[in-house]
């Protein structure tokens, strides 16, 4: 079997990744944040009945970023607007993903092109996002992980300090894939996100071997995204307050300002 080395965390492929109720943030071990990499911020989540939403900022890149917080490697199945980070198929839960190793962090930042680079996961229009230039727009504005422990094999490992730099590896897709059952709620508005095929950059992959306890995921987590606008719409986001600065003023200036220059000198 193939191998492949990223910096700490691991890959495994999933096959098709049907949407189902999300996951508790405390059902399972591996944790997801999303990142705005041009300013930095880890962005806000917004709970909303059983689901979560962040705000993306147009034109934007992000990374999904996945931390382990249990001693034993898990496998994490990555799916950006319904297809696999890694292929590029319609996700589902018997296909290739990312290999945690114990107390591992990682972030993932782009669509896999090789395992030595990646294509930029950017926030864009709906029309322009990857998903719907490759004509599967169906499932644009989520964000989801399934997590599936490894057969026993060894003791688990004690804990130990995370890695500054962790590795990625990518192992390959499972034998079989896994029934999962749909779970999606009503027709919602469409969104004014989606996410784009970016811009190439580097990203080491190794490739690893990986045995699944099970047929089903221990976990299933879902972060759904759109803009700050709709989110307000939704009445997820609360409108922001006016900033002290923003407010109206009687007397909006302080000092006497320079008059226009005069043409005729």
């Amino acid at each position: 079997m193939k191998r492949l080395i990223l910096p700490l965390l691991a890959m495994w492929m999933l096959c098709g990744f049907t949407p189902v109720a999300p996951f508790p943030d405390d059902a399972g071990p591996v944790s997801l944040q999303v990142v705005d990499r041009d300013s930095g911020r880890t962005l806000r989540q917004y709970p909303d009945g059983s689901q979560r939403w962040i705000a993306g900022q147009q034109g934007h890149r992000y990374s999904v970023a996945l931390r382990n917080d249990s001693n034993e490697r898990v496998l994490v199945v990555l799916s950006v607007d319904g297809l696999n980070a890694i292929t590029g198929e319609v996700a589902a839960p018997g296909q290739t993903g990312y290999v945690l190793d114990p107390w591992q962090r990682a972030e993932i930042s782009g669509w896999r092109k090789s395992s030595r680079e990646v294509a930029q996961f950017v926030f864009t229009d709906p029309g322009r996002s990857y998903a719907a230039r490759t004509g599967r727009p169906d499932n644009i504005g989520v964000i989801g992980i399934a997590v599936f422990r490894e057969a026993a094999r060894y003791a688990p490992a004690p804990p130990i300090a995370r890695p500054s730099r962790p590795i990625l590896r990518e192992a390959p897709q499972a034998e079989a894939a896994a029934d999962v059952a749909s779970a999606r709620g009503a027709a919602a508005p469409a969104p004014q996100l989606g996410t784009g095929h970016g811009a190439r950059e580097y990203s080491r992959a190794d490739n690893t071997t990986f045995d699944r306890a099970t047929r089903m995921p221990t976990q299933r987590l879902d972060v759904r995204y759109d803009s700050e606008r709709n989110l307000i719409a939704r009445g997820v986001m609360p409108r922001r307050a006016l900033r002290r600065d923003d407010a109206p003023q009687s007397f909006p200036q302080g000092y006497v300002p320079d008059p226009p220059s005069y043409r005729g000198r």
